[in-house]
């Protein structure tokens, strides 16, 4: 677990020095989220996490739980250094939000998504309360009713088809996740008979709207703008690596009209061994789609069966801004593939 904790703790702190005082420690948060994963990413050779008999596992539980709760403790910090009266300067802003953003949209959406697939009830509502303080608690619901039945087909929103430019994808993949977690949702409900304002999205939105409110209590309407915009940056950076990690990819349908089984060859996956470690393995895309409960440290990278990215995670997000390159980069590895 040292990978693990080093790539994601170290950015805690650094972020924790930024929000509070400000100068220097803006760019040096900045720095290692960007310049320092990347160059390490290249040092590195190996595994970013491997299996061993020492209790990695147990390990793995409490780091996830550890960054579930500093993200709930960091959220306002940046509220308050980027929107309220924190007395940074407009480059200390801009660079704290550069620097929570990425945290948010990278490492935290990563340990969401690691929580809210855990069995017991506690983790599983920790990812959905970092998921409702970002503004996209749907996700919570929409991931595993919805992305995880029907990834790499049509009938996933979160699912990129060849040729399609992210700015066409992200619209179709919020509204049309929040719509269809929302049905699963509402079939789940039905047969419950529960109360209503008990219902998952009433928690999502509710919770939303209470964020907003908490913001702007701490930090004034400053506040509340700081929230919406790290919010939306952090939401973006999850659509982007909905984007990268199915883009092309599409199950093909039997005989008798049904998909074939999601298998490892319909997630884009990226071995480079600090950035994975930092984002709990969620490059390792495909072992976590044919083992959606097997926790992070496990996952594992077949090169050999599985897609594999030409760059690491972040630096294909980026790419993806860019359609015209990200084109010539990767549909001649789809069509690659398909031959």
């Amino acid at each position: 677990m040292t990978w693990f904790g080093a790539a994601t703790l170290l950015p805690v702190l650094l972020l924790a020095m930024a929000g509070l005082s400000g100068g220097l420690w803006c760019l040096v948060a900045l720095l290692y989220l960007t310049l320092f994963v990347a160059m390490m990413d290249r040092l590195l050779r190996g595994a970013a996490g491997r299996r061993g008999a020492d209790g990695e596992f147990p390990s793995g539980a409490r780091l996830s739980l550890i960054l579930g709760a500093a993200h709930l403790a960091l959220l306002p910090v940046a509220v308050f250094a980027v929107g309220g009266d924190s007395g940074h300067a407009i480059w200390e802003r801009l660079a704290c939000f550069a620097a929570f953003g990425l945290f948010f949209g990278q490492v935290s959406n990563a340990n969401a998504h690691e929580l809210i697939h855990r069995p017991r009830r506690g983790p599983r509502r920790l990812g959905v309360a970092v998921y409702v303080s970002l503004l996209f608690g749907h996700h919570a619901s929409a991931h595993p009713h919805v992305h995880h039945r029907w990834a790499a087909s049509a009938m996933d929103p979160n699912s990129a088809a060849l040729g399609q430019s992210f700015y066409h994808f992200w619209p179709r993949a919020w509204i049309g996740s929040f719509g269809k977690g929302l049905r699963a949702e509402n079939a789940l409900w039905a047969r419950r008979r529960g109360q209503v304002w008990r219902h998952p999205y009433a928690a999502y939105v509710g919770g939303g709207v209470a964020a907003v409110g908490l913001a702007a209590a701490l930090a004034g309407p400053g506040g509340a703008a700081a929230l919406i915009l790290l919010a939306g940056y952090a939401q973006m950076q999850l659509l982007l690596s909905d984007y990268v990690q199915h883009y092309g990819l599409r199950r093909q349908r039997g005989a008798d009209g049904r998909l074939a089984p999601v298998g490892p060859q319909h997630s884009w996956n990226a071995p480079h061994p600090f950035s994975s470690a930092m984002m709990l393995n969620a490059p390792r895309h495909s072992d976590h789609h044919l083992h959606p409960s097997r926790p992070y440290p496990a996952l594992e990278l077949d090169p050999a069966a599985m897609p594999v990215l030409p760059h690491a995670l972040p630096v294909m997000a980026a790419l993806a801004l860019w359609p015209g390159r990200w084109r010539r980069v990767m549909d001649p590895r789809v069509a690659a593939l398909h031959r």
